[in-house]
């Protein structure tokens, strides 16, 4: 890949969206992990308004850190860089503790992790709408397109996905490229939706460079290679994935009504 061209080919894009929309700039969560330091340093570089929101729920004390870090580094280096802190701890137990007891715990783990998601999501768009700017997504190509590894309405409600088109191996270049903070970098990827730190792999069961390596067996045309146990256990893992979250990446169905019946 070839890195710069790739940068400054996303950032003319960013510009020209933005210009195109009659916004003043971006609006972006910043979690603490690789995707969104990328992807703010994208929207930055576009010299048009940037807005930084943090939204801890219950957040890692590591995650916080590594956010604070990067907005710092990224108000130093753009002056159109602001940031906002949005605490949504309290809105969350409140909306929670009016919730009824689910004995399903695992499930209700899954939906509170979603909620938390999506109260990010309707706090970037008050930002936004507040300040004339689009929200930047986060999202990768693996995430995104593969296993579908997001929340529908949640962080895949956004404007714009300014690296859906990359690899998480092409994100990490990227970032390297753009000097990302080094403790983001070193990071294990965690979507933090979790009160107990879980990394991604943990969630999923493999690691982004298996599935990687899954997702483009899956996605070519020629004869299947002989695969490994592990190679096999991943290609399932993915697959299970891709199919069950297709609803995720699929367009919103519409029931057509006959034209007889109108």
């Amino acid at each position: 890949m070839k890195v710069e061209k790739v940068t400054e080919h996303i950032v003319k894009w960013l510009r020209d969206y933005a210009t195109k929309a009659g916004a003043k700039g971006y609006v972006i969560g910043i979690s603490g992990g690789i995707d969104s330091a990328v992807a703010s340093t994208l929207c930055s570089m576009t010299g048009l308004e940037v807005l930084c929101v943090e939204m801890p729920i219950h957040q890692h004390p590591d995650h916080i850190a590594r956010a604070q870090e990067h907005i710092s580094q990224l108000k130093n280096r753009f002056d159109h860089v602001s940031d906002i802190r949005s605490d949504l701890t309290q809105v969350f137990d409140v909306f929670k503790n009016n919730m009824p007891e689910v004995k399903n715990n695992t499930q209700e783990a899954i939906t509170l992790g979603n909620t938390r998601a999506r109260l990010r999501m309707t706090t970037l768009y008050y930002h936004g709408g507040l300040h004339h700017l689009l929200v930047a997504g986060t999202g990768n190509k693996v995430e995104d397109f593969g296993v579908g590894f997001y929340t529908k309405y949640g962080d895949g409600g956004v404007d714009v996905s300014p690296i859906a088109g990359l690899l998480k191996s092409e994100v990490y270049a990227v970032g390297k490229h753009l000097n990302v903070p080094q403790s983001i970098m070193n990071a294990a990827p965690s979507d933090g939706l979790y009160g107990v730190e879980k990394t991604d792999e943990d969630q999923i069961g493999a690691s982004y460079d298996e599935l990687e390596i899954a997702m483009n067996q899956a996605n070519t045309n020629s004869p299947q290679i002989h695969l490994n146990d592990r190679e096999q256990e991943v290609l399932d893992i993915y697959n299970a994935y891709h199919t069950r979250n297709l609803h995720k990446m699929n367009p919103i169905p519409v029931c057509i009504i006959p034209k007889e019946l109108l």
